[in-house]
C-alpha cells in the first residue's frame, strides 16, 4: 500500500463496472446530499476552504460515501489511502500511520479512508487515535451503521459526523441518463435508447442505491445492444433485475416488497395475508431475525398501548427462534404474526412521540422549571431549585396541581389515546387525570 498513490481517476479503465466508471470526480458532478453539499452548506464550505478535518459518513449503500472521500482528497490535493475494515489489521494500520506522520513532516497531507469502519474492533479504532489527535492524518470513515453504537467515543469526538440520505428517484434517473449518454465513461458507445419510464423503473428498484441502479442499467444496456431495436425495454429491465435478484435477493427489491407486504397486512388486521407473506419470506431464505425485529417494530408502531402484551409476544417470538432455530422456531414467528394481526391497533404513542421530536428541535434550550429540578446542595436550594415541588404520593388522588412542561409548552398535549383495546381504558384514565389537574 503506497502512501503516495494517486486518487484513482473514475474516467480510467473501461473494463471496470459502470458504477465505478461513472463515479463523480468533482462536487459539481456529485448528485444528491444537497443538505450538506448544496451551495453554502457546511460540508461543501469545509471542502472548498480545504478544512474538512476528520469525518464520518453515515448512510446506506450506494449514496456516495466513498466518492465523497475521493473528491475531498482530489480537491485538497492530499495523499489518499483506502482501507477496508474487513481486511486491514492493526500492524498494517500502524505502518501506514507511521508513513503518514513522516509525510506530514515534509508538508504532505494524508487522507485515510476506512470503508465499513464499524467493522473495526476497539483496538483497531484505538490505533488511529494519536494520529487523528496530532493531525498526522485526516480520517474519513464510511459506515452503514449508527456511529453512536459502532465507533468508540474517543474517536467519534474527534470526527464530524455527516448523514447521507438515499438518493431520490429523480436523482437516480438523472444518474442513469448521464451514464446512458456518456460516450467516454458510460454506455454512450453502445448507442442504446431508453424511455424515462424505464429508467424510473430501475430507479424504483434501486431504493436510492445508485450503485445497484447502475449495475442493472449496465446489464440491461448490454442486452439491448444485441437486439435490432437497440432499446432498453421494460421486459429487458425486468429480466436484468430478476437475474440480479438471484444473486442479491436479501438486499434487492423483492426483499423490501415482501417485508412491506407483511407489515401492511398486519397493520390491516389480516392474519391470512400476514401468514402468507411471512411464509414467502422464510421460504426465500430471509434472515428470520430480521423478520423478528420487524415484528417488534409492528408491536410498538402499529399496536402500541391498545395491546401492551403485543411487545412481549414479539420479543418472546424472537427469543424462541434464537432458542429453537429453524424450522421449529418459524412457528414462533407465525404465532406472533397472527397475534399482532388480530390485536387492536393504535399508533397514538407513535404519533405523540413524533410531535415530541418536533417540539424538542424547537425548544431544546428551554430551561427545566425550577420546581422540577433536583437540589442536592444548599446553594441550589437557595437558587430556588425544587421550590414548590409537590410529591404526588402524599396527595389523596396522587395527582399534584403542578406544571411539568416548560412555560411555552404548558398546554401542549401529545398523547391522544384511541378507544381501541386497552387504550380505551387508558383514555378514560387520562380524561380523569386531566380533569383533576384542571380543577
Amino acid at each position: 500500500m503506497s502512501l503516495f498513490a494517486p486518487v484513482p481517476d473514475p474516467r480510467a479503465g473501461m473494463s471496470a463496472p459502470l458504477a465505478d466508471r461513472m463515479r463523480p470526480a468533482s462536487l459539481d458532478e456529485f448528485v444528491g446530499q444537497a443538505h450538506i453539499l448544496g451551495p453554502g452548506k457546511s460540508l461543501r464550505l469545509q471542502i472548498e476552504r480545504d478544512e474538512p478535518g476528520s469525518l464520518i459518513f453515515w448512510g446506506p449503500p450506494g449514496v456516495g460515501k466513498t466518492t465523497l472521500a475521493k473528491i475531498i482528497a482530489r480537491v485538497t490535493k492530499a495523499g489518499f489511502i483506502e482501507f477496508s475494515a474487513v481486511l486491514a489489521g492493526i500492524a498494517e494500520i500502524k505502518k501506514v500511520m507511521a508513513d503518514a506522520e513522516r509525510a506530514r513532516r515534509h508538508g504532505i497531507r494524508t487522507i485515510v479512508f476506512v470503508d465499513e469502519i464499524h467493522r473495526f474492533n476497539k483496538a483497531q479504532q484505538d490505533a488511529f487515535l494519536p494520529y487523528v489527535e496530532h493531525g498526522s492524518i485526516r480520517l474519513i470513515g464510511a459506515t452503514t451503521e449508527n456511529p453512536s453504537f459502532e465507533i468508540i467515543s474517543a474517536l467519534l469526538s474527534r470526527c464530524r459526523v455527516y448523514t447521507l440520505h438515499p438518493l431520490s428517484e429523480t436523482e437516480v434517473v438523472a444518474l442513469l441518463r448521464r451514464a446512458l449518454d456518456d460516450p467516454d465513461r458510460g454506455l454512450g458507445a453502445l448507442h442504446v435508447a431508453s424511455t424515462e419510464d424505464v429508467l424510473k423503473k430501475i430507479a424504483a428498484y434501486s431504493s436510492g442505491d445508485a450503485r445497484a441502479a447502475l449495475n442493472v442499467l449496465e446489464l440491461a444496456a448490454t442486452t439491448a445492444a444485441q437486439t435490432p431495436a437497440r432499446e432498453i425495454t421494460a421486459e429487458i429491465v425486468a429480466d436484468a433485475m430478476q437475474r440480479r435478484l438471484l444473486r442479491y435477493d436479501k438486499h434487492g427489491e423483492e426483499h423490501y416488497n415482501l417485508i412491506s407486504a407483511l407489515h401492511k397486512s398486519v397493520r390491516n388486521s389480516d392474519p391470512d395475508a400476514s401468514l402468507y407473506w411471512l411464509g414467502r419470506m422464510l421460504e426465500a431464505g430471509e434472515d428470520p431475525l430480521f423478520i423478528a425485529r420487524r415484528l417488534v417494530r409492528m408491536a410498538v408502531e402499529d399496536i402500541g398501548l391498545a395491546s401492551p402484551q403485543a411487545l412481549s409476544v414479539a420479543i418472546a417470538a424472537r427469543d424462541a427462534f434464537e432458542f429453537l432455530g429453524h424450522p421449529e422456531g418459524d412457528l414462533a414467528l407465525a404465532e406472533a404474526t397472527v397475534y399482532l394481526a388480530l390485536a387492536p391497533k393504535s399508533n397514538a404513542v407513535y404519533t405523540a412521540f413524533d410531535a415530541v421530536h418536533d417540539d424538542v428541535e424547537k425548544t431544546a434550550a428551554e430551561d427545566v422549571p425550577l420546581h422540577l429540578r433536583n437540589a442536592p446542595t444548599g446553594l441550589m436550594k437557595g437558587m430556588g431549585y425544587g421550590k414548590g415541588y409537590q410529591y404526588a404520593h402524599d396527595l389523596e388522588d396522587k395527582v399534584a396541581d403542578m406544571q411539568c412542561l416548560p412555560d411555552n409548552l404548558k398546554d401542549r398535549i401529545y398523547y391522544h389515546p384511541t378507544n381501541q383495546g386497552y387504550e380505551g381504558e387508558l383514555q378514560k384514565r387520562l380524561t380523569q387525570l386531566r380533569e383533576k389537574r384542571r380543577k
